[in-house]
C-alpha cells in the first residue's frame, strides 16, 4: 500500500520565522504577521492545499547568545517581535472546516491548571481541531524572565515534563464524565455534579486539588506534537507524542532518530505506526528546474548571515560571533537544544560543517533541507526522503511568506495527487480523526492518558 504523505504548514507569529532576512523581499508577507488578514489569508491556502496543519512554533525569551546580546536578532527580526500563537487559532478556525492547528506551548513556564483550560478552549473553538507541540524551551533568557537565574538542566526538564503530562491528563480526561452536562432546561440542571470530579494531585513538582474548569471538549486531549530530538527528547516522544517533529539537514542525521524513536514506541507497547514523523523541510519550486534555481538564488540574495548565526547561537547556546566562519563545529553539551548541536556537528558522519557553511544553509528555512526544482522533481524528492528515513511526512517551512506555500499548493500538491501520494480530500471529524481514521476522536490505550478516562 503506498504511503499518503502528510504536510503540514511550518510558522511562527513572527517576521521571517525561520529565513533570516527574507523578510527584506518584496513579495514576502511576514511583517504582516500581526494582523488578522495575515493568517486567514494562510488559512485558507492551506485548507485549499489539503494540508493537515498548521504547525505553530513559539519561544519565550529572545535570542541573546550571540555577542551575548539582543542586537543581532533585534537587527534581523529573529523571531522578535513574536505575538502570541494560540490568539489567532480562532480567526483560522472561522474560515476553515478542516485544517488542523499545531500550536507550540512550553510547559516549564506554564501552570497547568490554565493551561488545561485554555486547550480544553481551543478544541472547543475548533470544533476538534487542536493539538499541542509540547516543547519543554532552551532559552535562559526565557528563564530569567520568569525570575530565574538560569533555566532548568536540560534532561530535568523532561522529568518535570512527565509530570505535568500526568497533572493535564487527569484534567482533560478524568473531571468530567462523558455525560456530565446535562442542559436540561426543564429541571434548570445544567451539570450534573456526581459527574464532575476533583482532580487531586500531590507530586515532586506540581499539586493540585481542583476541578477541570472546562466541560468535555470534542478530543479532550489535544493531538499531541512533540519536537524534541535529543535522546530524553525522543523517550518523551515514544511515550506521549501522536506527532512528532524533527529537525535536521540529512537524512542520515533524520533516519535514525525515526528509527529510534518507533523502537521506543513498540518497547512500551504502543503502535509505532501510530506515531506520525514529520521532519522539517523547505521546497522552492517553479514550473520548470531553470525557474526554481533562479528563484532560490533570488531569495538567497536577501539572507541575514548574521542574523542566521544569532538564531543558530539561540537553538544551540553556542556564541557563534566568537568563531571564524571557516572553523569546523564541534560539539559542545550544555542545557540549549542539545539536538539542534547535534544536527550540525556529530550526526551525520559524512558531513563536517564549518560556521560559515552553516549560517548559509540556516538562512533559508532553518535546520532542514532545502529542495529547489520543478514539481517533478520536488515530487521524487519528497518520496526519496519517506522512503530512507521512514517519515510520514514533512513540517514545510518557507522562504518567502505566503508564496512558498501557494506555490507548493499549485504546483507540487497536483503532482503527489497525480501519483496517487496525497489525499484528494478530508476525512471528516476531528483533528485525531483525520490523522488516524473514523472514531479515534479521543486518545485510546495504551497511550497513557486514557487510564485516566473514568468508564460511562
Amino acid at each position: 500500500m503506498v504511503r499518503e504523505i502528510r504536510l503540514n504548514a511550518f510558522e511562527m507569529c513572527c517576521v521571517g520565522h525561520q529565513s533570516p532576512g527574507l523578510w527584506t523581499h518584496p513579495r514576502d508577507r511576514s511583517s504582516d504577521y500581526h494582523g488578522l488578514r495575515y493568517w486567514t489569508d494562510l488559512a485558507r491556502i492551506l485548507e485549499r492545499g489539503k494540508f493537515d496543519g498548521l504547525f505553530l512554533a513559539d519561544v519565550l525569551g529572545v535570542y541573546d547568545v550571540f555577542a551575548a546580546s539582543p542586537d543581532a536578532a533585534l537587527r534581523a527580526a529573529i523571531q522578535v517581535p513574536v505575538n502570541d500563537p494560540l490568539l489567532v487559532i480562532p480567526a483560522m478556525a472561522q474560515v476553515t472546516e478542516h485544517l488542523g492547528f499545531g500550536v507550540t506551548c512550553n510547559l516549564s513556564y506554564e501552570l497547568p491548571y490554565p493551561f488545561a483550560r485554555r486547550m480544553s478552549t481551543l478544541d472547543h473553538l475548533t470544533e476538534g481541531r487542536i493539538g499541542w507541540n509540547v516543547v519543554t524551551g532552551y532559552l535562559n533568557s526565557a528563564a530569567k524572565a520568569m525570575g530565574l537565574a538560569q533555566q532548568t538542566a536540560h534532561d530535568e526538564r523532561y522529568d518535570v515534563a512527565e509530570e505535568y503530562m500526568e497533572v493535564v491528563y487527569q484534567l482533560w480526561e478524568a473531571s468530567w464524565e462523558d455525560d456530565a452536562v446535562a442542559r436540561d432546561r426543564a429541571r434548570g440542571i445544567f451539570t450534573r455534579p456526581d459527574k464532575v470530579h476533583r482532580v487531586v494531585h500531590r507530586g515532586a513538582h506540581y499539586t493540585l486539588d481542583a476541578i477541570h474548569l472546562c466541560e468535555p471538549s470534542p478530543q479532550r486531549t489535544p493531538v499531541l506534537y512533540q519536537a524534541g530530538s535529543s535522546p530524553k527528547g525522543r523517550a518523551f516522544a515514544a511515550r506521549h507524542a501522536e506527532c512528532v517533529f524533527l529537525s535536521g539537514p540529512t537524512q542520515k542525521v533524520i533516519a535514525p532518530r525515526v528509527a529510534d524513536i518507533r523502537r521506543q514506541a513498540a518497547a512500551g507497547g504502543r503502535d509505532p505506526a501510530e506515531i506520525l514523523m514529520f521532519c522539517i523541510m523547505t521546497v522552492i519550486v517553479a514550473p520548470t528546474e531553470a525557474e526554481a534555481r533562479a528563484k532560490h538564488a533570488e531569495y538567497r540574495r536577501h539572507v541575514s548571515r548574521e542574523g542566521a548565526l544569532a538564531l543558530l547561537s539561540g537553538w544551540t547556546g553556542v556564541d557563534f560571533s566568537t568563531y571564524a566562519l571557516d572553523q569546523r563545529i564541534d560539539y559542545i553539551e550544555n542545557d540549549a537544544g542539545r539536538s539542534a548541536m547535534e544536527n550540525v556537528s556529530r550526526a551525520d558522519p559524512d558531513r563536517a560543517w564549518t560556521v560559515g557553511e552553516i549560517a548559509d544553509h540556516v538562512g533559508i528555512g532553518g535546520a532542514g533541507p532545502v529542495v529547489v526544482g520543478s514539481p517533478a522533481q520536488v515530487a521524487d524528492a519528497l518520496e526519496g526522503w519517506i522512503e530512507a528515513t521512514d517519515v510520514d511526512g514533512f513540517n514545510l517551512a518557507y522562504g518567502v511568506a505566503h508564496e512558498s506555500f501557494e506555490d507548493f499548493v499549485d504546483l507540487v500538491v497536483p503532482e503527489l495527487q497525480r501519483r496517487g501520494r496525497y489525499k484528494r480530500d478530508y476525512r471528516p471529524g476531528t483533528l485525531r480523526e483525520k490523522l488516524f481514521g473514523p472514531g479515534r476522536a479521543r486518545l485510546a490505550a495504551p497511550h497513557p492518558a486514557q487510564r485516566h478516562r473514568r468508564a460511562p
